[in-house]
């Protein structure tokens, strides 16, 4: 006969607490995610908010042949105590954070268990968790779901695969970062929205918004245009102008919102995650919407923001379609 071992069923999370949690950063004590906790760290700083750092740890239903090989610590007692262990070095890199911070183990799915907890956050942040050579461009699992389910902005911070060593101290230094924040447009409501979180995150760090529309090569729609070919130039001209006086209309309904911000746009020719992750090497942050289509919109990432995080090499912000009065105000194309 066997015998089932569990986690105790009223047992979801430790100490985590209550109310807003402010900025949300997924931690396991990876040198990654040691830098998503100083991001995060500055963020919370610039809000004026309380940062919250979490580390998940799932618990296995066990079974045993008999009483005997019962582990005399029951199975998820150690995965916590194992948990907790590791948020120490989060506990030891915050002795000198000046703001309002907890540290809390949550029981669960790695996935399921932020994406619950990103409710009550206002943007969580996680370690991309790239490891070395061909194999950081690939993200771990958890930075490559969260932004599909998150109900909050999900920032993603790429792993630097030159980094030897974890850092030794969080550097929360407020100097301002001039580079600008870059948000991929396209017309679209979800854009639109994403486009304002990018606003607002250019505004708290007092730097510019640039906001970026692709232009899909011609050559790739050529046999829609018959023997047009000679005319490629003429045609590619006409596409731009029409695609810029859009966005024109976007960069001006932005700064209706923001009127302090400078807010600037531009089209470039190219695929628009070829685009975008051009604009990740130059920028501070990305942004862009999850794009995410029909019925199943809340779990799947559009090709263009999934693309971008498997090839940034900056930050990058996946924003969730969230409610917001603003973007029911539409841009006013000339």
């Amino acid at each position: 006969m066997s015998h089932e071992v569990s986690t105790p069923t009223d047992s979801v999370s430790y100490d985590l607490p209550e109310g807003d949690l402010g900025i949300l950063v997924g931690f396991d004590g990876s040198a990654n995610s040691v830098r998503a906790l100083e991001y995060g760290a500055r963020l919370a700083l610039r809000r004026k908010t309380k940062l919250t750092v979490v580390m998940t740890y799932k618990v296995p239903v066990n079974f045993y042949a008999t009483y005997a090989a019962i582990p005399a610590v029951p199975e998820y007692e150690y995965r916590r105590r194992d948990a907790e262990q590791t948020l120490d070095r989060a506990r030891e890199l915050l002795e000198d954070f000046p703001g309002v911070s907890a540290v809390a183990t949550v029981e669960g799915d790695s996935v399921g268990a932020l994406a619950k907890i990103t409710e009550r956050a206002q943007t969580v942040i996680v370690g991309a968790r790239g490891r070395g050579g061909l194999l950081g461009r690939v993200l771990g699992s958890v930075a490559a779901a969260l932004p599909a389910h998150a109900k909050c902005p999900t920032i993603v911070i790429p792993g630097d695969e030159d980094e030897a060593e974890p850092l030794s101290a969080l550097d929360l230094d407020p100097r301002p970062n001039e580079a600008p924040v870059f948000a991929g447009v396209d017309g679209s409501q979800l854009s639109r929205i994403a486009a304002l979180a990018a606003a607002e995150i250019a505004s708290e760090a007092e730097t510019a918004l640039s906001l970026v529309t692709a232009l899909h090569p011609l050559d790739e729609s050529i046999l829609w245009y018959g023997g047009a070919s000679a005319a490629i130039p003429e045609v590619t001209h006409q596409m731009r102008q029409e695609l810029a006086d859009h966005l024109d209309a976007e960069v001006a309904w932005v700064k209706r919102h923001f009127p302090d911000l400078q807010v600037e746009g531009s089209v470039r020719v190219g695929q628009p995650d070829q685009v975008l992750e051009e604009a990740s090497h130059r920028g501070q942050l990305t942004v862009v919407g999850c794009r995410g289509r029909g019925g199943l919109r809340s779990a799947l990432l559009g090709s263009t923001s999934r693309s971008l995080l498997h090839h940034m090499a900056g930050p990058v912000m996946v924003v969730p379609q969230l409610a917001d009065d603003r973007v029911e105000d539409e841009p006013e194309t000339r």
